[in-house]
């Protein structure tokens, strides 16, 4: 299977030449915007400025464009200051200078009948094909695109995903990680006691008093500062933050009101762990969420549909959901079939199946 990404095709504006110029009003103050705001989608959006349709280039669902510096920027609320410039207007189809443009890239639609079964994603969708595109799809974005792992704890409880993850970090298919403090502690807890939650990793059996043991990574951590100074300290060659470490990728760990420690790097302030995630997905191509419903949700808020290249071109963005959970497959799915694509199955089960797949097992 060879794998091409869809052409984006503009909107015809032939039909729009008597559009209006959109509107844009000053913030009344900081965070608020102006009555009447346009929220933006995950589609791409352009405005009639200037005489011109200007497309947002940076996008995300439920932000507001602001129009500063000859662009179009999206914004979430807290961020807007007073004197912001912010487009007004509610209609989609350029009667108020703003057209949202859903159907850029094409995608196909499969001839249904009136009384069809399995139509849905569920436990019983037989997901063949999808492996094999991801495959290529993968293989595409590691030298033309980003790629973002959204992940859950999951992964550190097992020795062969924990390995599998690791050698996709090593083999290039890896060029961010969002998390939580969970999945690090069970990580380091793996690398560092052979444990997770106290139970050996391969095995599954319970250590004598393993239920310190995340505890103890957590103090060891923080006694040395740091995760690297933590690897480098302990002489710890394996793991999944090992293998970002080694490789240079960046992770971003956002704190929980239900953590523990936590460990040096996490981000307490949840506003300042989501500017951190979306610094990392406003460039992403490929997006997979694994095993964790909050991040999940959170990242496919602050990922649109398409992202545009240094070089101007409109690319599609591709945003896999990967969960035991149908809820958090069909959540996702439910922001419209560009967007998200969901595979039911065991997180663990996948990451060795897609390793194994792109040949590194």
């Amino acid at each position: 299977m060879s794998f091409s990404l869809r052409p984006y095709t503009a909107p015809d504006f032939s039909g729009l030449t008597g559009a209006p110029e959109a509107v844009f009003l000053p913030a009344p103050a900081d965070g608020v915007a102006p009555e009447g705001y346009h929220a933006m989608s995950i589609f791409p959006e352009y405005f009639h400025i200037g005489g011109q349709w200007h497309l947002a280039q940076e996008s995300r669902m439920d932000c507001v464009a602001v129009w500063e510096e000859g662009r179009i920027a999206v914004r979430e609320f807290r961020h807007l200051r007073r004197g912001d410039l912010v487009a007004v207007g509610r209609t989609e189809h350029g009667e108020e200078g703003i057209l949202v443009h859903p159907d850029g890239f094409h995608e196909p639609t499969a001839m249904r009948e009136s009384f069809a079964f399995r139509q849905g994603r569920s436990r019983e969708t037989a997901f063949s094909r999808d492996y094999d595109e991801l495959y290529e799809l993968l293989r595409h974005e590691r030298q033309h695109g980003k790629i973002v792992w959204v992940m859950g704890p999951a992964f550190a409880f097992d020795h062969d995903a924990r390995t599998a993850f690791s050698q996709l970090v090593e083999g290039g298919y890896v060029h961010a990680v969002l998390a939580g403090n969970a999945l690090a502690t069970h990580d380091l807890e793996a690398a560092y006691l052979g444990t997770a939650l106290g139970q050996d990793i391969y095995t599954q059996e319970s250590r004598p008093l393993g239920h310190y043991n995340h505890l103890d990574t957590i103090n060891a951590v923080r006694r040395y500062g740091s995760i690297p100074a933590f690897l480098k300290g302990e002489g710890i060659h394996g793991g999944i933050l090992w293998a970002c470490e080694k490789m240079g990728v960046p992770y971003v760990l956002a704190g929980s009101i239900r953590d523990d420690g936590p460990l040096p790097p996490v981000i307490g302030n949840v506003y300042d762990a989501q500017d951190a995630m979306r610094d990392q997905v406003r460039s992403a191509t490929t997006v997979i969420c694994m095993a964790t419903t909050l991040h999940t949700i959170a990242t496919g808020n602050m990922t649109p549909s398409y992202r545009v290249l240094p070089d101007g071109t409109v690319r599609q963005v591709y945003f896999y959901c990967v969960d035991i959970s149908e809820f958090t497959v069909n959540k996702l799915s439910d922001r419209g079939s560009l967007s998200a694509r969901g595979i039911v199955t065991n997180a663990q089960d996948f990451i060795v199946n897609l390793s194994k797949g792109l040949e590194l097992m």
